[in-house]
């Protein structure tokens, strides 16, 4: 099942991102062929979060993941929503091209 985070960063915490970054696009290539799609969220060229979908076989291993996910170890996110997430309409705009 896929399953959306919407994860807000802590104020002031733009240091502290680009520091963990390295470790948190490792721990996301290690399911990279499960993610449905994944990104930073801006207020204008500053990031302020991140929007992941990834697909798990349920919601205790979507809580897991999210719990030894870097950025969340090193206290970058204050918030953490996740929902499970029905992908019904074909994308066509947003992606990176090849």
């Amino acid at each position: 099942m896929l399953f959306a985070f919407h994860l807000m960063d802590t104020p002031q915490s733009a240091e502290l991102r680009l520091q963990v970054r390295p470790a948190h696009k490792a721990y996301l290539a290690e399911v990279a062929d499960r993610i449905a799609f994944a990104g930073p969220l801006l207020d204008g060229d500053a990031m302020v979060g991140s929007l992941l979908v990834i697909d798990f076989p349920g919601r205790a291993a979507a809580d897991a993941w999210l719990s030894d996910e870097p950025f969340t170890r090193a206290g970058v996110y204050a918030s953490a929503a996740v929902h499970g997430f029905a992908n019904l309409w074909p994308q066509k705009v947003g992606f990176p091209e090849a």
